[in-house]
């Protein structure tokens, strides 16, 4: 998936629900300029995307075990 986010940052962003974010995404990576920043910008939330996922598991897996 860091691949798809770095070669095309806008796919990343679909694949992951995020509609609007990938068509601004897009209008970015149009521009050759712009590209860089999309795939940084892409990797990044992807990256927050699986710590949040990570910190959620680790907060229900707290509450699991506490009475």
């Amino acid at each position: 998936m860091t691949l798809i986010a770095i070669f095309f940052p806008f796919l990343s962003f679909l694949l992951r629900g995020r509609i609007f974010t990938g068509i601004i995404c897009l209008i970015l990576q149009i521009t050759l300029i712009g590209w860089i920043p999309a795939a940084i910008w892409a990797v990044i939330s992807l990256q927050n995307a699986r710590a949040d996922r990570r910190t959620d598991r680790m907060i229900r897996a707290m509450k699991k075990n506490n009475p």
